[in-house]
């Protein structure tokens, strides 16, 4: 892998872990403050999770200029990682199978973000 394109990643995992933290942060102000309930805080969660690996996949796209689809979809497969290394070392609990399906869409998310991400800077380098 080439420097530009781990940097490229690197710019993309700051992105979506930064736009998870300050979601986070928000969601668990609504869930003190409002009558926001947990029901409803598993779509919220899931479609902001969609969003933000989208846009990390777009921005590590747009910093690698080629190759959008594989930094886009590393980008998601580091998120997806982390996660789960996480969840593993630190609940000694797995993926389940709606986990599994979640993370399957943020990866695919973050490979879209990549593919718009390079073909919006316009240019492109071997």
């Amino acid at each position: 892998m080439k420097r530009n394109q781990f940097i490229a990643l690197l710019y993309g995992w700051i992105v979506v872990l930064g736009l998870i933290l300050i979601a986070s942060v928000v969601l668990a102000f609504l869930l003190r403050f409002t009558t926001f309930n947990e029901s409803t805080l598993t779509w919220v969660a899931l479609v902001i999770g969609l969003i933000s690996l989208f846009i990390g996949g777009s921005v590590a796209g747009a910093k690698g200029k080629a190759k959008g689809w594989i930094i886009g979809g590393v980008t998601g497969l580091g998120f997806t990682l982390f996660t789960f290394l996480v969840q593993y070392l630190g609940y000694q609990q797995g993926f389940s199978l709606e986990q599994s399906i979640h993370h399957a869409g943020f990866i695919l998310a973050a490979l879209f973000g990549g593919v718009i991400g390079v073909n919006m800077t316009g240019k492109t380098e071997g």
